[in-house]
């Protein structure tokens, strides 16, 4: 137990919940499940799906105006799929046989798999757009601790503090 960290602000059992806001939550709840292989775990009203997923929760709504808890916050899918503001990075052990399992259950890539020579990766949309990688990791023994995101790792646009940083998120 010397090793256990201490439990952050949110305290030792928060969890994650991605959420997707999308157009047709039955048409995305079946895309998730039946392609992806995520779990339903609850249903609400035609206007929310719950999801298990690789070990976290996915949850699926219709858009929607502000709220009480969220004056000026306005919940749509996104208005254009090649503008990404986020997207989900599913480690695999093998990215060719993820690309043609996915493709054989009606997956649509935007390219085959690209070797990087550290990674090998392959992007596929969901329908409402939320772009989603699927990466084999080439860099020798797996590394302890989270992955970079996949934004934080064209870090030639960043300057030189930020690219130093960034470099020791990742370690």
């Amino acid at each position: 137990m010397a090793n256990q960290q201490p439990p952050g602000p949110l305290g030792p059992d928060v969890a994650v919940t991605h959420i997707l806001v999308v157009t047709d939550p039955g048409r995305s709840r079946d895309f998730w499940a039946d392609v992806l292989g995520a779990e339903l775990y609850r249903e609400y009203g035609g206007t929310s799906v719950v999801l298990r997923f690789a070990g976290t929760w996915l949850l699926l709504v219709s858009g929607g105006g502000p709220t009480a808890d969220k004056p000026t916050v306005v919940f749509q899918p996104p208005a254009d799929a090649d503008l990404v503001s986020h997207a989900m990075t599913l480690r695999v052990a093998d990215c060719q046989a993820a690309y043609e399992a996915l493709r054989s259950r009606g997956a649509a890539f935007l390219t085959p798999p690209h070797d990087w020579g550290g990674e090998i990766r392959c992007f596929l949309r969901d329908p409402d757009g939320h772009l989603v990688e699927i990466s084999q990791s080439n860099a020798g023994p797996p590394r302890l601790g989270p992955r970079l995101p996949l934004a934080a790792r064209s870090l030639a646009r960043v300057p030189t503090t930020s690219r130093r940083f960034a470099r020791w998120l990742a370690t």
